[in-house]
């Protein structure tokens, strides 16, 4: 959902690239759904693993990891210290129980939680702090 959110809001201004800890292997058909009511593309979504971004599998190292959730925050493996980390802690909607409605509403809440985030941060150059400081 990042992903492609962040590609949404950037453009081509960066390159996003999402991946997980312990990625599913799909992409939730909830964040299809909640993507395409906002209008985001979401041509090209998949799961994949944050170890498909570290180097040797990887080169060069993203400039800049952006954790949402604890887990993954505890759980992301070291990258080269030029590779920038933030972290924007954001429920996982996937753990949400309950009726289907309530799994959309969460779906939709984290959606929410995110774009305004990273509105936030692409308007005051956050991003673009975070990246001086590791160069």
């Amino acid at each position: 959902m990042a992903e492609a959110l962040f590609r949404h809001l950037a453009g081509d201004r960066y390159e996003s690239l999402s991946a997980g800890v312990s990625p599913a292997g799909f992409v939730h058909p909830l964040v299809l759904e909640v993507l395409s009511e906002s209008g985001v593309e979401t041509d090209g979504l998949s799961s994949k693993h944050i170890l498909d971004f570290r180097p040797p599998a990887a080169s060069p190292a993203p400039h800049l990891i952006i954790s949402l959730c604890d887990y993954a925050e505890e759980q992301c493996p070291d990258f080269p210290s030029e590779t920038g980390r933030v972290h924007w802690p954001v429920h996982d909607p996937y753990t949400v129980r309950g009726s289907p409605s309530r799994k959309l509403a969460a779906f939709r809440a984290t959606r929410d939680i995110i774009l305004e985030r990273l509105e936030k941060a692409l308007a005051s150059d956050e991003i673009e702090a975070v990246l001086r400081a590791v160069r």
